[in-house]
Formats: structure tokens, sequence, C-alpha cells
């Protein structure tokens, strides 16, 4: 189980993370959603420490750690047990679809080369782009470099894979064969918590939906309640602008 208790981020003045709490079972799948700039985003960043959080404690596994205090060692165990999968892909330019996917193994994992490659090999076949190992970014689309995001998070094999808005950055031509990765994901239970605005992939996937705003947890509960019949108004707020541009959506 992952849980995260009393989390806050300050930038300055501005609170952006407002005391958060949120517990995530192994193999559950939960979908934050929410309007810009409410903290979405940071929530993934801090619990990876790719932030660090002004107070709050992070618990993933047997490791349990005040996220304003951790130790580099600390941050690696937790690192070791999650992925994350950025808006912009962050792939390594420099290095070709299978030498991104095998670099963490290599680097993080202390795998030896050889056999890292062969498991890179493993997950582009599954995803579907075993052709494109030799491939470097710049040769490929932008829905095929998110794959080869996901395929890296998945090599890693981690107990949570992060999504921050994976989809954002993508033409829409290459949404779907992104989001279909993540179902298939989903299918096989794999623990995630996905930041994003795709609500149709919330309502079809998410065992789960967060509701965010003003850097706290407004409102939670299973797609088929929250989409239908929220209790905040400023959850029925933001729908309403939602189902407004996405009728297909609506009940």
């Amino acid at each position: 189980m992952i849980k995260v208790e009393k989390l806050i981020k300050r930038y300055g003045a501005n609170t952006v993370l407002n005391g958060i709490d949120l517990s995530i079972e192994k193999g559950e799948i939960i979908v934050v959603i929410g309007p810009s700039g409410t903290g979405k985003s940071t929530l993934l960043r801090c619990i990876n420490f790719l932030e660090c959080a002004d107070s709050g404690r992070i618990t993933l596994g047997g490791l349990s750690v005040d996220a304003a205090r951790a130790s580099k060692r600390d941050i690696l165990t937790l690192r070791r047990q999650t992925a994350f999968v950025f808006q912009n892909y962050a792939l390594f330019a420099n290095k070709n679809a299978l030498a991104n996917v095998a670099e963490r193994l290599i680097i993080v994992d202390g795998w030896p080369k050889a056999r890292a490659h062969a498991r890179a090999r493993e997950i582009l076949e599954r995803i579907g782009l075993a052709d494109k190992a030799d491939a470097y970014p710049a040769a490929l689309s932008g829905g095929q470099q998110q794959r080869v995001g996901i395929g890296r998070a998945m090599a890693a094999n981690a107990e949570l894979i992060l999504f921050d808005e994976p989809t954002s950055a993508l033409d829409p031509e290459w949404v779907d064969e992104v989001l279909g990765l993540m179902k298939a994901l989903a299918a096989e239970r794999q623990t995630m918590l996905v930041v994003t605005h795709e609500m149709q992939f919330a309502r079809d996937v998410a065992d789960r939906v967060i509701f965010m705003d003003g850097g706290r947890i407004v409102e939670q509960g299973p797609p088929d309640k929250l989409f239908t019949d929220p209790q905040d108004e400023r959850t029925r707020a933001f729908l309403r602008k939602v189902l407004a541009q996405q009728p297909s959506l609506a009940p």
C-alpha cells in the first residue's frame, strides 16, 4: 500500500498542496482530475521526490519517511519502487529506444547491460515497438515516444507508476494508442496514479477518481458515482464545464 499523510508543498507564499491525505491499495488505479494549477502534478512529483514537500509523510511498501527530511538513501529506495511517466516524454535524445528503456535497469538497478537490453527488447515487443529498437526519439512520433516512456516505466517493475498528464503533449491522432497501452496496464492491475484531462479514460478505467481544487482533495469516489452524482459544488462546476466540452460523457 502507498500512503500519503498531511503533505504540504509551498512555493513562497503560495501553498500548492495543502495537507493531502491519500491511500492507494496494491492494484488500484486512481485518476486525479481538476482545474489546471491546483497541485495535481506537484502531488505526483512530491511522491517521487522530484520535488521535496515542506512537510508530511510518504509510505511505500515497508518504508515510511518524513517527506521534508528524507535521506538520499530513503529517496533512492522509494524511487526504486516507483516509475514516472512525464507529459513531455523525457527520453534521452542521444539514446535509441532500446537504450532508453534499459537505462534505469542499468543505472539504478545495477543490471548487466546484456540482461537489461534483453528485458528492454521484451518490453518493446509488448508495446508494439520491437521494430523501433534502434530508432532515436527524433525519428519517433509523439505517440511512439510516449509509449517508449511507458515502456521504461514497465521495465522497472515498479510498485507504483505515476502518470503526469501523459497525453497532454500529443497530437490527437496519437492519444488513443497511448491510452490503449495504459488501459492494458490497468487490466493487469498495475498500481497507477494518473493525472489526466482524459475524462473518458477516467470513467472507463479508474477504480477511484479524485477531484482536486486549491491544493486539496475535494471529493473522491468510484467514477460512476463521482461523474453522475458529485457532492461538492466545486466538483459539480468543474464537471459542468467538462460535459459542455465532451457531451459524450454525460450520463
